[in-house]
């Protein structure tokens, strides 16, 4: 993805570039195409960061850190999931150890407030078979925004309040 579609400030870019390099051939490698998009996208949020952290340290600790803090967030340590990968393979893939992803994971975890549901860095499979980006009040009450008309649907998305009306339900 280009940094400015990304919105990655200018004096970061070079930077940013070396990680997602990192992520990009790994997801490739070991995981899918999403997987490399989301990290371009975390990635980015952590260059709008004031004081970005990425300054600091290797760039494969930080690709690291950021596919493992997705994998968390998308289950990728699940074996139920596809794609499936340990922590043990993902640090050996990407060799680094695994204690030292798993703490990067955990700081940008802390600096970017993610929690277990993430929209944004949520894949497509999973923002489809998780119920909460659906949810959103209507007259006061909670309701799954799926089952609502298309034009309601269209204008919760467009302010941001759902995911793409478009997704498929999970079976």
């Amino acid at each position: 993805m280009p940094a400015e579609s990304l919105r990655i400030p200018a004096a970061l870019r070079e930077r940013a570039q070396q990680i997602v390099d990192i992520t990009d051939a790994a997801c490739a490698e070991h995981l899918d195409g999403e997987y490399g998009r989301l990290a371009s996208v975390l990635v980015a949020r952590l260059t709008r960061k004031r004081p970005s952290p990425l300054v600091r340290g290797e760039a494969r600790i930080w690709a690291a850190g950021v596919i493992y803090a997705l994998g968390q967030v998308n289950f990728l340590f699940d074996r139920t999931q596809t794609p499936h990968m340990t922590a043990d393979d993902l640090a050996k893939a990407l060799g680094v150890v695994k204690t030292t992803m798993a703490s990067k994971a955990g700081l940008i975890n802390r600096t970017l407030d993610i929690g277990i549901y993430e929209p944004e860095l949520m894949r497509t499979a999973m923002v489809a078979q998780h119920p909460m980006p659906w949810m959103i009040m209507v007259d006061e009450l909670i309701v799954d925004a799926r089952d609502l008309p298309p034009e309601l649907q269209d204008e919760a998305h467009r302010q941001g309040l759902i995911p793409d009306p478009g997704l498929p339900r999970a079976a």
